[in-house]
C-alpha cells in the first residue's frame, strides 16, 4: 500500500544559501507531499556566485546517520545527491546494500559555476557501487561523458546511446537531462529496460537554475514512493522543476545564478 505521506531521505551536502543540496532536498520533498529526512554528507561555503570550500564529513558518521533513520522510521524512497569522495561512496553503497527501497542517484560532480564537487578518483566508485543499487539515475550531460568516460553528448542520438550505455551499468532506469543541448527546448530521456520515453518542455531563459538537479531527483524521489513508476515519477519531477524555475522570478536571492521557488504554486 502506497503511504499517504511517504518518508522520503536524501543524503546529500548543505548549501548554506538555501538553492541546492539538503536545503533544495527538504523543500523539494515537502512541496511535493512527502515528510523530509536528511543525512548530511558535506558541509559547503557557498552563495549564488559560487563554491568557496567544502568540509567532507567522516565517512562512517554519514553512514550512522543512514542508518539510524533506517532503523527507526519507514524510508519509502532515498534520494542521493553530492557525496564527495571514494570513501564517502563506500560508505553509502554499504549502508544501503541490500535494503528494499527506491534509490535515486543524482550523480553530483559540478556546481552550477563549475567548481567541482566529487573528487576525480571517485567517479569510479560511483559508477561501480552505487549505480548498480540505483532505480533511477538523473545525470546531466557532463556527467553522464563523466561517468562513462567519453566525450560530452550533443545530439539526441548521442543521447539515446549513452543512456543504453549507463542502463548497462546496472541501474533500473536512466533519466539523461538534456538540457546541455544546443536546442531550443529542453529534452530530458527516459531510458529503462522495457521503455524509451523522451521528456519534453521548453527551455526556460533565465540564470535562477542553481540546485535544478537536487530540485528535480528529490521530486522524483518523492513521486516514486507515491507511485511506484519511474515515468510517471519523471513527468511529475520535470513539470514540478519547470514550475520552479518559472516561478523563481519572485525571489530576490544574490546576484550569481539564483534559487529555484520550491513553493510556488503555494504563493498563486
Amino acid at each position: 500500500m502506497i503511504p499517504t505521506i511517504p518518508n522520503i531521505l536524501a543524503i546529500a551536502g548543505s548549501d548554506p544559501s538555501g538553492g541546492a543540496g539538503i536545503q533544495a532536498d527538504i523543500k523539494a520533498i515537502s512541496a511535493n507531499g512527502g515528510y523530509a529526512m536528511a543525512a548530511i554528507t558535506a558541509l559547503t561555503v557557498q552563495n549564488t556566485l559560487g563554491v568557496r570550500a567544502a568540509s567532507l564529513m567522516n565517512p562512517s558518521f554519514v553512514a550512522e546517520q543512514v542508518a539510524a533513520v533506517f532503523d527507526d522510521i519507514r524510508v519509502d524512497a532515498v534520494k542521493i545527491g553530492m557525496l564527495g569522495d571514494a570513501a564517502i561512496v563506500e560508505a553509502v553503497a554499504q549502508v544501503l546494500a541490500g535494503r528494499d527501497v527506491p534509490v535515486v542517484l543524482d550523480p553530483v560532480m559540478v556546481a552550477k559555476g563549475g567548481d567541482r564537487l566529487l573528487a576525480g578518483d571517485a567517479v569510479a566508485a560511483l559508477r561501480d557501487r552505487l549505480v548498480p543499487l540505483a532505480t533511477v539515475i538523473t545525470p546531466n550531460l557532463p556527467e553522464a561523458a563523466d561517468l562513462l568516460g567519453c566525450a560530452e553528448a550533443t545530439t539526441r542520438d548521442d543521447m539515446r546511446t549513452q543512456a543504453q550505455t549507463l542502463l548497462a551499468l546496472g541501474c533500473g532506469a536512466v533519466l539523461l537531462k538534456g538540457g546541455h543541448l544546443a536546442e531550443d527546448d529542453s529534452p530530458d530521456l527516459l531510458h529503462a529496460p522495457a521503455r524509451s520515453e523522451w521528456l519534453e518542455g521548453p527551455r526556460l531563459r533565465t540564470v535562477n537554475t542553481h540546485g535544478t538537479g537536487c530540485t528535480l531527483s528529490a521530486t522524483l524521489a518523492t513521486h516514486l514512493a507515491l507511485t511506484g513508476d519511474p515515468l510517471a515519477a519523471a513527468l511529475a519531477a520535470k513539470a514540478y522543476t519547470a514550475g520552479a524555475i518559472a516561478g523563481a522570478s519572485a525571489l530576490t536571492v544574490g546576484r550569481g545564478h539564483g534559487p529555484t521557488d520550491h513553493f510556488f504554486a503555494s504563493r498563486r
